[in-house]
């Protein structure tokens, strides 16, 4: 017998649940996620489970973790300072895939160098350029290096990252290892992406371990891996792109093996994100195209998961222009002005009384501002850095800015992970309805009733008090979510001239839900069940059902989906290679460690296939995959040539499947009675 640890880390709480053998659920508990440390969280989490378990510490044979912090760290714009050498690439090439973006401002050399299609070199290494430029930049949390070709040959690569780590000693990300395919300025992305998200991940996986030792939990830690599959926490610290979209993967494994469900719609509700994705015949889609994520289309191999930034604790935003008025949502999370005030009460419930005395509603009434502790202040201007300074624990947006110059500051501040914005969203409406009561629903009110006088285009309020805007936001959030499943549904289906988005979104499509009879009778709606997650799906998506005319299903343990999904996934290395054939009898096969070449398809094939096997299979075995199965695919592009066909081009993908290994249990006093819940 086994029992399992599963951990999610969620935008607002953070759950664990432990598995006996992967048949059934022993316990279940729910804490805050604490955003300033999400350790501290997830040790609440384990500490809760186990006690409602009765199980020992020492009998947890494996702990797996599933988290959104890279996914909303993407979405929020959030990250450490990040320098990107691209290496062989033209100024043009950072214009694509969105990379002069992503850049947004950090360090970026272009250096000399670089290979061809073939993989030789197409021009010198200039190391003399890099060093000159590491003097100018000033501090960064990590380096990110992609060449021209390296994934034809890595050499370039190689050989700046080495010069990177000897001079800098900061972490460096090589595109080429995070990806086997072509593409330059898309693995360059990815290659960034990582690099900024280093720091955050590795303070996470490196707190989460210590809280587990300190509670007495030996068993090694995994990570859910963007396409549901679990790695060990070292990879997972060296490459934490891969777990963007871990939570919505670990959400799909876990309604899957909640529902049984076939063909489904999955809807995961957060405090950040909205998730979907398309079960087909019980199983998840891999987006061919690679991860999308914030804005940015990555080469990480990751389910084909819609993610929108609309979350229970999704910022509100008054719309004053016009005349009707209403509110919009999203995509930024910020913390609910309900859970801060059970934070600082005396600040925030003093300050909302205080705004709600003046006779003229302001701007920043029921905002407020708090520090994030451990992230580095690397790279501020002095501007930034005195407002950083100035944020002293909890304080009001506007007892902090001193004129509105000062708001670009913030912002930065706030994009950098430094400072965390508290203000009115979906969770304090659901506490003025009476939905929700786990924190202060008097600073709700409060802050929701200041919103609600802020005046619009014909100079009336925006509502006639909090409970008339609790409304408006809960229905505007069913609105939007609405659309969300409408668009993934019509992406899932094609065949349309117009985007899946555009088309969600329609007058026609909006009248059809819910039914329009007349002359022109419309009626549109979803021809799959939709299995609602998330702990807050069981009071925003019934309704929905009637108006998409579809089943909502809400298993018993929707709420803790992430959590059950961390451990019932399997260990899944994939190594991929390529043959190219450069000249008549040249067959050259491009691996990690570099180029080979062979006078003969077969030998080159065969070659091939032990390298990527050897590779799988010592991989997995690091990974702590049990009697992993291992399995190759090849895909070859062939032509004719005077009669004959020829091979052009051919790419081998070897997988490694494999049950995680779970360790033997600890000498224990003995062990509670089982079957407890929280």
């Amino acid at each position: 017998m086994a029992y399992l640890l599963g951990v999610d880390t969620g935008g607002t709480y953070t759950d664990a649940v432990i598995l006996r053998d992967e048949e059934a659920v022993v316990a279940r508990a729910k804490r805050l996620t604490t955003r300033h440390d999400l350790a501290e969280g997830i040790g609440a989490a384990v500490a809760a489970v186990l006690e409602a378990s009765g199980i020992a510490a020492g009998e947890i044979g494996m702990a797996s973790l599933s988290t959104t912090l890279a996914t909303n760290a993407l979405v929020e714009g959030q990250g450490g300072r990040a320098a990107l050498v691209a290496v062989g690439f033209r100024e043009a090439d950072l214009q694509a895939q969105g990379l002069a973006a992503a850049l947004a401002g950090d360090p970026l050399l272009i250096l000399p160098g670089g290979h061809d299609h073939a993989g030789e070199a197409a021009e010198a290494l200039d190391m003399a350029a890099l060093e000159g430029w590491l003097a100018e930049i000033g501090g960064v949390a990590g380096f990110a290096v992609a060449g021209r070709f390296a994934v034809r040959n890595p050499a370039h690569e190689l050989a700046v990252a080495e010069r990177l780590r000897a001079l800098t000693g900061r972490p460096v990300s090589l595109s080429h290892q995070l990806s086997a395919k072509l593409n330059g300025p898309k693995r360059a992305l990815t290659a960034l992406l990582n690099a900024r998200l280093i720091g955050m991940v590795e303070r996470l996986i490196g707190r989460a371990e210590e809280g587990l030792r300190a509670l007495g939990i030996a068993a090694p830690l995994m990570v859910v891996r963007g396409d549901g599959a679990l790695i060990p926490a070292a990879m997972a610290r060296e490459r934490p792109i891969e777990t963007i979209l871990s939570g919505p993967a670990a959400s799909l494994v876990g309604a899957r093996w909640l529902t049984g469900a076939e063909d489904a719609l999955v809807s995961d509700i957060g405090g950040t994100t909205t998730d979907v994705a398309v079960l087909r015949g019980g199983r998840p889609a891999i987006d061919p195209e690679g991860a999308r994520v914030g804005g940015f289309r990555t080469m990480v191999e990751a389910v084909a998961m819609r993610t929108y930034g609309l979350g229970g604790d999704s910022e509100v935003h008054p719309v004053l222009d016009g005349l009707a008025g209403g509110v919009r949502l999203g995509p930024r999370r910020l913390v609910p002005v309900s859970l801060i005030a059970t934070e600082a009460p005396e600040v925030v419930l003093q300050a909302l009384e205080a705004q709600a005395r003046r006779a003229v509603a302001m701007e920043h009434d029921g905002r407020f501002l708090r520090p994030v502790a451990d992230m580095s202040p690397d790279g501020l201007t002095e501007r930034e850095a005195a407002l950083l300074a100035r944020i002293d624990g909890v304080q009001p947006v506007g007892a902090v800015l001193r004129d509105r110059r000062e708001l670009a500051a913030l912002e930065r501040l706030v994009a950098r992970g430094l400072v965390q914005v508290a203000g009115v969203t979906p969770s304090d409406a659901a506490h003025v309805l009476g939905a929700l009561d786990a924190w202060d629903g008097a600073a709700a009110t409060l802050a929701l009733g200041l919103m609600a006088r802020r005046r619009v285009g014909h100079g009336g309020r925006l509502a006639a008090g909090p409970e008339a805007l609790a409304q408006m936001i809960v229905d505007r959030l069913r609105h939007q979510t609405e659309e969300i499943l409408m668009e993934c549904a019509l992406a899932e289906d094609g065949g349309f001239d117009a985007a899946p988005g555009d088309l969600a979104r329609h007058e026609l499509m909006r009248r059809g839900l819910g039914g329009r009879e007349g002359i022109v009778t419309l009626r549109a709606g979803l021809g799959w069940p939709v299995v609602g997650l998330g702990a807050s799906a069981g009071y925003y998506y019934p309704p929905l059902g009637d108006r998409l005319e579809t089943r909502i299903v809400l298993p018993g343990d929707a709420g803790v989906a992430n959590a059950i999904g961390a451990v019932v996934g399997r260990v899944t290395i994939r190594r991929q290679g390529t043959l190219t054939v450069p000249a008549p009898g040249c067959f050259r096969l491009h691996l990690a460690g570099g180029t080979e070449d062979f006078a003969t398809e077969t030998a080159a094939l065969q070659r091939l296939e032990e390298a990527l096997q050897g590779e799988v299979a010592e991989a997995a075995e690091a990974a702590g995959a049990v009697a992993p199965r291992i399995t190759t695919r090849l895909e070859a592009r062939r032509a004719e040539v005077e009669g004959q066909e020829v091979l052009i081009e051919a790419e081998m993908i070897a997988e490694a499947v494999g049950r995680a290994r779970v360790s033997t249990p600890q000498p224990s006093e003995g062990r509670g009675r089982e079957g407890t819940q929280a």
